[in-house]
């Protein structure tokens, strides 16, 4: 028998705000999570290696995308941004359906979506409730220098791409303030899940 649909809580955050931290710590406390990002990555090494191929002559070498040359392909080219949208999206989509079917079929009460452009890309309509991770400007600044190969221009371009903190937070349901230490941190998806299992039992209730 399939269990009942789980509890869709997506996590998102801008670049250099603890996000990936704090998906580790939905993990630890057992919740099932789904990167999206990673799900590109694999899909890069996989299915969508020939069709961007077919799209983007040269974008691909040694049975995978080269991420460098396709970026350069489609920087700042809406068009071809929205041609290899029309490609990975509907994969990405595929692998989270598959995801939450097996989180269901387990009997899985929470899932967390871990999704950057969550806002951005219209994800939220999709999430029973959204978690954003935040921290001051100038922490954020400090650890996205951190990241090997991070630029100005870089940081700046890829700020441009994301909703203001200050609009995710107003946007938020949960938030979990990064700035501290870890353990603070912790207590804060602690308290989160906390709150979605009540969540949860007035939706049972209804």
């Amino acid at each position: 028998m399939i269990g009942e649909r789980p509890f869709v809580l997506c996590l998102t955050g801008s670049l250099g705000m603890g996000k990936s931290r704090t998906a580790s710590f939905f993990a630890e406390a057992g919740v099932p999570v789904h990167d999206s990002d990673a799900a590109v990555h694999a899909l890069y090494e996989g299915e969508a290696v020939p069709l961007i191929e077919s799209a983007f002559p040269g974008a691909t070498a040694d049975g995978k995308v080269d991420r460098a040359k396709l970026a350069a392909m489609v920087l700042g080219d809406a068009a071809a941004i929205a041609k290899l949208e029309a490609i990975v999206h509907p994969l990405v989509a595929k692998v989270r359906d598959k995801f939450l079917a097996e989180a269901q079929a387990r009997g899985a009460p929470v899932v967390v979506l871990d999704v950057p452009l969550l806002f951005e890309t219209g994800g939220d309509r999709g999430c029973d409730a959204v978690v954003v991770v935040s921290a001051p400007a100038q922490m954020q600044r400090q650890r996205a220098f951190e990241r090997p190969g991070m630029t100005e221009g870089k940081f700046a371009a890829l700020v441009a791409k994301q909703m203001p903190d200050a609009e995710k937070r107003r946007r938020a349901d949960f938030i979990v303030d990064s700035s501290q230490s870890l353990e603070h941190a912790r207590a804060q998806v602690r308290d989160i899940l906390q709150a979605v299992a009540k969540m949860r039992g007035r939706a049972g209730d209804s």
